[in-house]
């Protein structure tokens, strides 16, 4: 679970001069007075709809991590012969799939293997990510708690 840390500064002077920023001790002022400031740290732990836009930036992380390797993979040549070729091709094929034929693919054929350029993947990478955002803008409207800007 995320944790986010905020430092409070208490003093009983209002003066502008510059305090430090050391946790959890005793700093003295460095104008005339001597009056002692305390520094705290205070932690709160991320909210419900926070834990939400992780989640839903990791599981998309996820798949466009999956998605790039199929785009190098597929540049490379790599053969099916290869067992985590095969799983990442099997995996990814669901999510590729809506954007086949947008796009034509180029094949290059080398000495040994064809390069294939396949636009489907990278168009799949793009609009992931812009789904992974609205998702998450759509959390933070509905979820009515101040964003920070």
């Amino acid at each position: 679970m995320a944790e986010i840390t905020k430092e409070t500064i208490i003093t009983e002077n209002d003066s502008t001069d510059s305090l430090g920023s050391t946790p959890d001790a005793i700093i003295t002022n460095s104008g005339d007075s001597s009056e002692p400031v305390m520094a705290t740290q205070v932690q709160t732990s991320a909210t419900k709809s926070q834990t939400t836009e992780y989640l839903i930036y990791y599981i998309f992380g996820a798949l466009e991590i999956l998605l790039s390797f199929r785009l190098v993979l597929k540049l490379m040549g790599a053969g099916t012969a290869s067992g985590f070729v095969r799983f990442i091709y099997g995996l990814t094929g669901f999510f590729v799939l809506p954007f086949e034929g947008i796009f034509r693919r180029a094949v290059t054929q080398g000495i040994e293997t064809a390069s294939v350029l396949e636009p489907a993947t990278i168009v799949a990478i793009i609009v992931y990510a812009f789904l992974a955002w609205g998702i998450v803008k759509l959390i933070q409207i509905f979820s009515g708690e101040k964003q920070q800007a």
